[in-house]
């Protein structure tokens, strides 16, 4: 029986650096899918999530292959927070989410060939309040822009809050690695 080949569909950086723990041999590829298309903001924010961890995985499924799809986005205020970008934006954001809860939201999609398998973790996040000399400096100190709600809890960004409540710390940093591992040794990875 041949080896199954095993692929991350992504190209971040904190997801492969994440998969690298598991210490399985794995390929990290950019999904075929466009993934702002298919952005569709009338989701509810865990379906948008779950949605886009999907079509990243099922863009490279194939025979032989299985496959990891992710996405992570912010609840908050009833408002879907990405990732900001640019400095500016990135202070507001978190100037905004300042003495407040917002739920962090890791879906991750697993196709072993047309079998599909799915988790989605749930965080919930509460900030501390901060001047915004601080939020700047904070931003300065980690330049989270290309992380979802501007933070990087797994870094300095952990001083940004009071509480955290989660099942896996590392669906915080972008792949929940206790279901994706349960997942991978179903398949007898």
């Amino acid at each position: 029986m041949a080896e199954k080949q095993l692929i991350l569909a992504s190209t971040s950086k904190y997801r492969y650096e994440l998969l690298s723990r598991l210490a399985y041999k794995f390929e990290a590829v950019a999904p075929l899918a466009d993934e702002e298309k298919e952005k569709d903001l009338s989701l509810a924010p865990r379906a948008l999530a779950e949605k886009l961890a999907r079509i990243k995985a099922e863009s490279l499924k194939g025979p032989g292959k299985v496959v990891i799809g992710g996405d992570q986005l912010i609840s908050f205020e009833g408002r879907i927070l990405g990732k900001s970008h640019t400095p500016e934006k990135a202070v507001k954001e978190l100037m905004s989410m300042q003495g407040k809860t917002h739920e962090l939201i890791t879906a991750i999609c697993v196709f072993d060939g047309d079998k599909m398998y799915a988790h989605t973790d749930v965080t919930r996040m509460t900030m501390k309040k901060r001047t915004l000399e601080q939020i700047e400096r904070y931003v300065q100190l980690d330049e989270p822009m290309d992380c979802a709600g501007s933070y990087k809890a797994e870094s300095h960004g952990i001083m940004l809050f009071d509480k955290i409540e989660t099942e896996d710390f590392t669906a915080i940093q972008g792949l929940p690695l206790i279901a994706l591992s349960k997942i991978l040794e179903n398949l007898n990875l």
